[in-house]
C-alpha cells in the first residue's frame, strides 16, 4: 500500500471487461500505476468476485487490485452516458465483450473517439472483431482449443488435456496489454488513438512455437507427449527417492555436465546421447535412464549435484514451497497484502520489476460494487449528490 511512482501513474484506465481477459490486462496496467476505474454491473458486479476454489473466494483480491470499483448499468441510456463521461477524461478503455455489444449500447470505436480522440481501445475476444467468427461467443478454453493448444497437451492415449489455470485468457490480457503499451508509444508521436484488437485463439497461436511451420514444411502434426516435449532430452519430471525434481539437460555442454554429475561422464560420448539430434531420437530411452539414476538420490542429493555442475534443474512446487522457498522471500515474489474482506492476504507480486519507476500493489481489491461512486462520479465527474442520487434511482449505478 505504497506511493505510485509507477511508469504508468499519469494513464488512466476505464476497464468494462468482466471474467479475466479484460480484468487481468487491467490488473497488468494497474500493476503497473494506471489510475484504473473499474465499471461493475449494478448489484452482484463481476462475476469473477464469485471465483476460487474453497470457500472464500480469493480470485478477486488479485486480480481487482490496485482499481476503484464504479457501478453502471451499460443496458440503459443513463449507464451508458456515464461511460461516455468517463471516456472523457480517459487515455485506455478496456472491453471483452462479444463484437458488436459496444456498438449496440452506442459506445463503438467511432463513438468514443468521437469524445475522445486519443482513446486507446483495447478489445479482446473469442475470435476478434472480424471474420466469419467474430459474432460467435468465445471463451478461453475454446481458444485454446482452436490455437493449438489443448491438442498437444496430456498424454498421448488419452484426450486433451488442460492446464490448472486458465492460460488462453491470461495469454490473451498479457498481448492486450502489450498492445496498449505500444499505441500509447505511438500516441506520444501522432496525439491519436486506436484500437487494439486481440483475440484468444491468436493469443494461443502465438506462443505455438514452430506448430505452423513444421506442419507447412514437412506434414508434421505435433501430437500429445505428456511431460517431454519431443525431440528436446534429457528435460523432464525424474523420481528421486523420496518426490518429483525437474532436470533440464538438453544442449550439448549441459548434458556433458549431467553426465559428469551422474558419475557416468561416457554419455556424453556415447552415439545415442552425443549430440542434441541423437538425444532426441533416443530420449525415451535417455529419461528411463535418468530416472533409474535418480531414484537412488534424494531430491537434496540431486539437487547439490546439478547446482554444482551448473545444470539447470528444479523442485516441483506448490504453493507451500514457494511460501517456504528463500528466493521468493528475498525477492519479495509473494507479498503479504492487507485486503479489506480477509486481512493480510498472500498473492504474487507485481511483474515484470522497473529500477526506476517500479510497479506495485498500492490499494486492495474493492470489496463493494460500485464502492468509488462518489469518489469516480462525484469527484472525476463532477456530478453532484442529488445526480448521483438520481442515477441509483433510475438503475443506472
Amino acid at each position: 500500500m505504497g506511493e505510485n511512482s509507477g511508469a504508468l501513474s499519469d494513464i488512466r484506465v476505464v476497464e468494462l471487461g468482466q471474467l479475466l481477459a479484460g480484468p487481468f490486462c487491467g490488473q497488468l496496467l494497474g500493476d503497473m500505476g494506471a489510475d484504473v476505474i473499474k465499471v461493475e454491473p449494478p448489484g452482484a458486479g463481476d462475476p469473477m468476485r464469485l471465483w476460487g476454489d474453497g470457500k472464500d473466494k480469493v480470485n478477486w483480491e488479485v486480480i481487482a487490485r490496485n482499481k476503484k470499483s464504479v457501478s453502471a448499468n451499460l443496458r440503459i441510456p443513463e449507464g451508458q452516458d456515464l461511460v461516455r463521461k468517463l471516456v472523457a477524461h480517459a487515455d485506455v478503455l478496456i472491453e471483452n465483450f462479444k463484437p458488436g455489444t459496444l456498438e449496440k449500447w452506442g459506445l463503438g470505436p467511432d463513438a468514443l473517439h468521437a469524445i475522445n480522440p486519443r482513446l486507446i481501445i483495447a478489445r479482446m475476444s473469442g475470435y476478434g472483431q472480424t471474420g466469419p467468427y467474430s459474432d460467435r461467443a468465445g471463451y478461453g478454453g475454446i481458444g485454446e482449443a482452436m490455437g493449438g493448444w489443448r491438442y498437444i497437451v496430456g498424454e498421448p492415449d488419452r484426450p486433451p488435456s488442460r492446464m490448472g489455470i486458465s492460460i488462453g485468457d491470461s495469454l490473451t490480457a498479457t498481448y492486450g496489454c502489450m498492445g496498449v503499451l505500444a499505441a500509447l508509444h505511438v500516441r506520444e508521436r501522432t496525439g491519436k488513438g486506436q484500437v487494439v484488437d486481440t483475440a484468444l485463439y491468436e493469443a494461443v497461436l502465438q506462443v505455438m512455437e514452430s506448430v505452423i511451420p513444421e506442419y507447412d514444411r514437412m506434414g508434421i502434426i505435433r501430437e500429445r507427449s505428456g511431460s517431454f516435449l519431443k525431440g528436446i532430452a534429457p528435460s523432464n519430471v525424474y523420481m528421486c527417492s523420496d518426490g518429483e525434481f525437474m532436470i533440464g539437460g538438453n544442449g550439448d555442454a549441459i548434458f556433458a555436465r549431467l553426465a559428469q554429475a551422474m558419475g557416468q561422464p561416457e554419455l556424453a560420448k556415447d552415439p545415442r546421447y552425443a549430440t542434441h539430434i541423437a538425444r532426441g531420437e533416443n530420449q525415451i530411452e535417455l529419461d528411463a535412464l535418468i530416472n533409474r539414476w535418480t531414484a537412488q538420490h534424494t531430491i537434496a542429493e540431486v539437487e547439490a549435484l546439478m547446482i554444482q555442475h551448473s545444470v539447470p534443474a528444479g523442485k516441483v512446487y506448490r504453493a507451500p514451497e514457494m511460501f517456504a522457498d528463500p528466493h521468493f522471500q528475498a525477492r519479495e515474489a509473494i507479498v503479504e497484502v492487507e485486503t479489506e474482506r480477509f486481512g493480510k492476504l498472500k498473492m504474487q507480486n507485481v511483474v515484470p520489476r522497473l529500477s526506476e519507476t517500479p510497479s506495485s500493489i498500492r490499494t486492495p481489491a474493492p470489496s463493494k460494487v460500485g464502492q468509488h461512486n462518489a469518489d469516480v462520479y462525484g469527484g472525476l465527474l463532477g456530478l453532484t449528490p442529488k445526480e448521483i442520487e438520481e442515477l441509483q434511482a433510475a438503475g443506472a449505478i
